[in-house]
């Protein structure tokens, strides 16, 4: 009973971009993480120990987010992934997006989207 979790417009304040007043100042990401695994476990059990922890999720991708000073999405992207992936060996498949409201002057924002399976 594969199924779909995650968080939606998760916002971390973080240094990331690539010109010099980008690195000088913390501004926001948005995350949006999708993560497939099994709910077999956890809908029979009623269990977080059997299920994906949002607050460790959250956790620890603010945590590695803010410990580096990103210069590009692409990079942020995939060490999301591979940050999520060894910690939930449960999980199957993520779809991320990382949104950068702040990059573009007349757009809405940048992003980057990736998906991975194991």
């Amino acid at each position: 009973m594969i199924g779909t979790t995650g968080l939606k417009a998760f916002e971390v304040k973080c240094i990331v971009g690539v010109y010099e007043q980008e690195r000088n100042y913390p501004q926001p990401v948005l995350f949006d993480i999708e993560l497939d695994y099994d709910f077999a476990k956890p809908a029979e059990s009623d269990a977080l120990a059997h299920a994906v922890d949002y607050d460790k999720v959250a956790s620890s991708v603010r945590a590695m987010v803010q410990q580096r000073a990103f210069k590009l999405l692409e990079t942020m992207a995939e060490e999301t992934v591979s940050l999520l992936f060894k910690h939930m060996e449960h999980v199957r498949t993520i779809r991320l997006e990382i949104r950068k409201p702040q990059a573009v002057t007349d757009a809405a924002c940048s992003l980057v989207r990736v998906e991975r399976h194991r």
